[in-house]
């Protein structure tokens, strides 16, 4: 692997990744830098999928629990961080792995970034406070007028899209098109997917965390934070929220949550195919009898890309 050229486990939810990574770390010294947007977030664990407290000793991890949940954090505070991260764990002898699905995180790493515009925190938060009370339908139609080619993404980047170009007049796709530079950085990607099997593995992952205690973590966060702190926007957090607060059945959430995190995985497909095109891809069913013998081998830079 060239100097500086990035290790990347990326895939949709629920494909494996976080496992993976493990199983690759009890072979080689790495450091676990998480992409993923939601488990930046303090106090947001079960629903969020972040590794449990055994697996953080046995591995050193970055990017999780770093900020409060009522707190905006942007993907290039997220790089700014991560170039920190990967110095000190080349400095203790550890491989750096970025491991997850937030793709404009990764995209920080590396392509250029836009010059993000300053907003007023006042009218930031008046906006934001209105726009928290919207469903994604309304959100979606605000952003096709807005910003049409944002409307596809999630709800967190759909707020965020709109807060700028309500804010700045100028759309995020603008600002991105308008960003100087080349490419920050080179990387290697491994996209875990299990195709068809991924809807049955989301759902049984929803049951999961049901019954890890997600209902007992939530109504703790309602007791602290609003309902229009960022953290709220991760997969299913409100569909629990509302059955926690009495405004839906039990049935009703673990359904919702289903159909909102397979509609999230479909987007993280779609940002991969779009997004990573090039030889350094390498695609792998992480149900494959032999998955952990090929990542080690893309790990060792022996196994080219294929998709």
């Amino acid at each position: 692997m060239a100097e500086g050229e990035l290790h990347v486990i990326t895939g949709p939810t629920a494909s494996g990744k976080s496992a993976l990574a493990l199983a690759l770390a009890e072979r080689f010294p790495l450091t676990i830098i998480s992409a993923d947007s939601r488990q930046i977030y303090r106090g947001f664990d079960i629903g969020t999928a972040k590794p449990s407290r055994a697996e953080s000793a046995s591995v050193p991890h970055r990017g999780i629990d770093i900020v409060d949940p009522t707190e905006r954090y942007s993907a290039a505070s997220w790089a700014a961080a991560v170039e920190r991260w990967l110095t000190e764990s080349r400095a203790a002898g550890r491989t750096p792995v970025v491991v997850g699905g937030t793709g404009f995180y990764i995209r920080a790493l590396v392509a250029p970034l836009f010059a993000e515009p300053p907003l007023d925190p006042e009218s930031r938060a008046a906006l934001g406070e209105y726009l928290a009370e919207l469903d994604i339908a309304e959100l979606r139609r605000w952003t096709r007028a807005l910003d049409p080619a944002r409307a596809q993404l999630g709800r967190a980047q759909l707020l965020r899209a709109l807060e700028v170009a309500l804010l700045t007049g100028v759309p995020i796709s603008e600002w991105h098109r308008l960003a100087p530079g080349a490419p920050r950085r080179s990387a290697r990607y491994l996209v875990l997917d299990p195709g068809a099997a991924l809807a049955a593995r989301i759902e049984a992952r929803v049951l999961e965390m049901l019954a890890a205690g997600w209902e007992a973590e939530v109504a703790g966060l309602l007791a602290r934070f609003p309902p229009a702190a960022p953290a709220w926007n991760a997969s299913g957090y409100r569909a629990v929220r509302d059955l926690v607060e009495g405004l839906i059945s039990r049935e009703q959430a673990i359904e919702r949550t289903v159909i909102d995190t397979r509609q999230y995985a479909k987007r993280q497909r779609t940002w991969i195919r779009n997004q990573l095109r090039d030889e350094n891809v390498t695609f792998l069913d992480p149900l494959s009898p032999d998955a952990l013998e090929m990542a080690s081998a893309w790990f060792a830079g022996d196994l080219e890309g294929s998709r």
